[in-house]
């Protein structure tokens, strides 16, 4: 593992960024992209930097089951207003929520990724140490799967609802296998509240009660952290 330690978010953004250019100007084709809060500050850098990802091709993590893409609260919303009304893709997929066939979703998301083998993932990390929406307990060979949220990551992404009650329980997301099959992997921690799963992820043993802990086994993963989410190491 890369350790790459910043002050702040700002600072962990930049660094990011640093690592987009460095590897769409090597040649990566796919990027697997992430949501949430995280990687937010580096969507605005990538949205506004000389970067063209015209004839590239994005994979994202992960959808909430139930949404299509026209819902406010839908990750492919989120990656629009945060991104690809900025930066258009050469093509961009995100998992069907909306699906009737969950099963032929599943199937449909594996072979994309098959075909378009991923050059750089990018992901955050959950409080309980959860990358894509994989919790604490999903199999280390594990790909794309239907997920029951645990009530910590709901009550963690309440704060983009309403309310809690309208926070998705269930959403589609990568696999473990799926992820760690990428050539190389970025996570973005900052924040104190993300300081155990980081300790977790990088000290701790490798389990899959820390879903991130997988990526000490990866032979290119890099983990930017501020001084707040490295504060327990």
């Amino acid at each position: 593992m890369n350790i790459i330690r910043v002050k702040d978010v700002e600072q962990s953004a930049e660094k990011a960024l640093e690592i987009y250019q460095n590897a769409v100007q090597h040649g990566a084709k796919v990027l697997g992209l992430a949501t949430g809060s995280t990687p937010i500050p580096l969507y605005q850098k990538l949205a506004t930097s000389q970067i063209n990802f015209s004839e590239l091709v994005s994979i994202n993590l992960d959808e909430y089951l139930g949404l299509d893409g026209e819902d406010e609260q839908s990750y492919r919303y989120f990656m629009t207003k945060h991104l690809f009304q900025y930066k258009p893709f050469k093509h961009s997929y995100v998992p069907d929520g909306k699906s009737e066939d969950h099963e032929a979703a599943i199937k449909a998301y594996d072979r994309i990724i098959a075909e378009h083998p991923i050059d750089l993932q990018l992901l955050g990390i959950g409080r309980n140490g959860h990358i894509g929406f994989n919790e604490p307990g999903t199999s280390f060979d594990s790909t794309t799967h239907i997920v029951n949220l645990t009530q910590s990551t709901v009550a963690a992404n309440a704060r983009f609802f309403e309310k809690e009650s309208d926070v998705p329980t269930q959403a589609i997301s990568m696999g473990i296998a799926s992820v760690m099959s990428a050539k190389k992997i970025l996570l973005i921690a900052t924040g104190e509240s993300k300081a155990e799963a980081v300790a977790a992820t990088i000290n701790g043993p490798i389990t899959e009660d820390v879903p991130a802990s997988i990526l000490q086994k990866h032979s290119d993963v890099t983990i930017i952290i501020d001084e707040a989410a490295a504060s327990k190491l």
